[in-house]
């Protein structure tokens, strides 16, 4: 059960390590064709992200899309949000 639960974790890293290289390579405009459908990320060419000095902190905000970006920064996707990680809304309480 251990082994199970550890297993799916790893799983779900990798994964989230394969949408992060996408939009890394998407928001650089580096060559290659990106699929992601609910989970499944495909990416053929791009980069992985490089974390010096900084860790990339980029996300793909859509369970499923598809782009291709091409030589000379020609980009054709259906995806048209941003690269930033989602923030949750500020609820907190200010005083003045």
């Amino acid at each position: 059960m251990i082994l199970a639960k550890s297993r799916i974790r790893m799983v779900a890293i990798a994964r989230d390590e394969s949408m992060r290289a996408i939009a890394y390579s998407m928001d650089l405009l580096f060559p290659g064709l990106y699929i992601w459908f609910f989970g499944l990320p495909i990416r053929i060419g791009g980069r992985i992200p490089d974390d010096q000095p900084y860790k990339y902190p980029g996300t793909i905000n859509s369970p499923a899309g598809i782009a291709l970006v091409l030589p000379g920064y020609k980009i054709f996707t259906t995806y048209q949000g941003g690269y930033d990680p989602q923030q949750t809304p500020d609820t907190r309480i200010r005083s003045i």
